[in-house]
């Protein structure tokens, strides 16, 4: 859903009657799923006084806002042990980067944190992230490459244990959520991490590509029963980016989004504020 999709569908039907077809495959064009689209056209069903561009608009604005969460569920420190945060998603996600920014945030925030470079297969990955962690100013954790991801999180976490640092970021590698092998690797690393702390992995953040639509629910399907998610990292935000992906993922999963990418920056990354998104949509 680009930035301004409720605008545009202002501009679509004003001076015309709003058609039931039209609006619902423009509905489903927009990311928004089948299911969110459904609820929008039943509550329009119950109020045929609204049937016109802007009534379309109102209703649409306030069965989004009672799917999303009033509150973003913020980071923060466990009271006697590091809390770590695994962060997953497919290829070309900007996965690495994400975890970059959000170590970059944390920092800003006052927090301690340590790097775990558990990307061992993509090519200058470790390096990557190695950079980051250099430009940060935060310790790393780095294996070798075709080694155990789930060693590199073991490690990260003994770190961050002696040390008193409050999180652990895990940069795992980009896999493809239809391959069982690599998301059972996944699976493999929350059994090693919960040999640290039962609890551990505290947060599993999914990042996704708001350009990518509605394939973006189709991910967090995968990764959620792989790994039973908390959230997501929406990436590309920005721009002509997407974002009906955060009400559908949200509408048929209850992930709530975490924070949201608005540019390649470190510091391009955001809280999500689910009424401030609402009104960029407009």
């Amino acid at each position: 859903m680009a930035f301004g999709f409720f605008k545009s569908l202002v501009q679509k039907f004003t001076g015309r009657p709003v058609d039931w077809d039209e609006l619902e495959e423009l509905l489903i064009r927009s990311d928004l799923g089948v299911s969110m689209t459904q609820r929008i056209l039943k509550a329009l069903q119950a109020r045929p006084e609204k049937m016109t561009a802007e009534g379309v608009v109102e209703i649409a604005r306030e069965e989004v806002m009672k799917v999303l969460p009033r509150d973003n569920l913020m980071l923060r420190p466990l009271a006697s042990k590091p809390k770590v945060v695994l962060v997953v998603g497919v290829n070309g996600t900007g996965k690495t980067t994400s975890t970059a920014k959000l170590a970059h945030f944390l920092k800003r925030k006052g927090h301690s944190v340590v790097l775990a470079a558990a990307d061992t297969f993509r090519a200058a990955a470790i390096e990557q992230l190695g950079v980051w962690a250099e430009r940060i100013g935060v310790p790393i954790v780095q294996g070798q490459y075709n080694g155990d991801p789930a060693a590199v999180c073991y490690e990260a976490y003994q770190k961050a244990d002696r040390e008193n640092l409050e999180f652990v970021l895990c940069d795992t590698a980009g896999r493809l959520h239809t391959k069982t092998n690599l998301m059972g690797e996944l699976a493999k690393v929350k059994r090693i991490l919960a040999k640290c702390d039962p609890s551990a992995p505290h947060e599993c953040l999914l990042v996704v590509d708001a350009t990518t639509g509605s394939n973006a629910l189709q991910q967090a399907r995968e990764f959620h029963q792989a790994v039973n998610l908390t959230g997501l990292i929406v990436a590309k935000i920005d721009g002509s980016g997407k974002g009906g992906c955060i009400i559908a993922i949200q509408n048929e999963l209850s992930l709530p989004t975490r924070f949201v990418g608005t540019g390649e920056k470190l510091d391009d990354l955001a809280f999500f504020e689910s009424r401030q998104f609402v009104e960029q949509m407009l």
